[in-house]
């Protein structure tokens, strides 16, 4: 069924997910409150201008759970999402498993900012950059196709992660207005789950 140009995921089969459940809750707000919290992160990095104890927290905890939200975003678009949403989702969600343990290093090693992190780790940094881009990419276009979620957010994903990619190595503040782009996608995608849960709830 398509409603308010996307389709709405339909159906009682082990291949759906029920439209408006309460896992579209879970997902839906954990997909706006991490993401913000990492963004709060960034924005703390570009205030002092180094890393700090609670700056690499906050970045940890919005870090480690990108993976798994993710992965709930692409099961609530099932099936419609398809097999280039799940490889999307896969590769986004392993680059973050990778970047979340170079936070936990900074943390134990004392590291003092982002370029001390990306002189230790060098070509590690390279590849997962570009597993990051890919999988970002597939996702937002499997998304866009799937019309589940609003089109704007897969748009959106992927202009932010090739801007996070080709920013890397420029400023605190150039890459936090690029970080903030797949940020907000995360959040628009969440609150879009909101509102489908809700207008689920208003309908029984």
């Amino acid at each position: 069924m398509t409603t308010g140009g996307r389709r709405e995921i339909s159906g009682t089969g082990p291949e759906s997910v029920a439209k408006g459940s309460d896992f579209d809750v879970l997902v839906g707000l954990a997909s706006i409150v991490f993401p913000i919290i990492y963004f709060v992160a960034d924005l703390i990095e570009t205030a002092q201008g180094n890393f700090s104890t609670g700056r690499l927290v906050l970045a940890y905890i919005g870090e480690s759970a990108i993976p798994f939200f993710v992965l709930g975003l692409y099961a609530t678009q099932r099936p419609r999402i398809g097999r280039l949403g799940l490889f999307g989702a896969l590769a986004y969600g392993y680059s973050f498993v990778f970047f979340t343990s170079t936070v936990v290093y900074a943390l134990a090693a004392d590291l003092s900012n982002w370029k001390a992190v990306t002189h230790v780790f060098g070509g590690w940094f390279i590849l997962h950059g570009a597993i990051m881009v890919i999988g970002g990419v597939a996702f937002g276009l499997a998304s866009i196709k799937a019309e589940v979620l609003p089109r704007w957010t897969g748009i959106l994903l992927i202009i932010g992660v090739v801007l996070v990619a080709a920013t890397a190595g420029m400023s605190n503040g150039v890459r936090t207005a690029a970080a903030a782009l797949p940020d907000a996608a995360f959040v628009g995608m969440g609150l879009a789950l909101l509102r489908r849960h809700s207008r689920a709830t208003s309908c029984r």
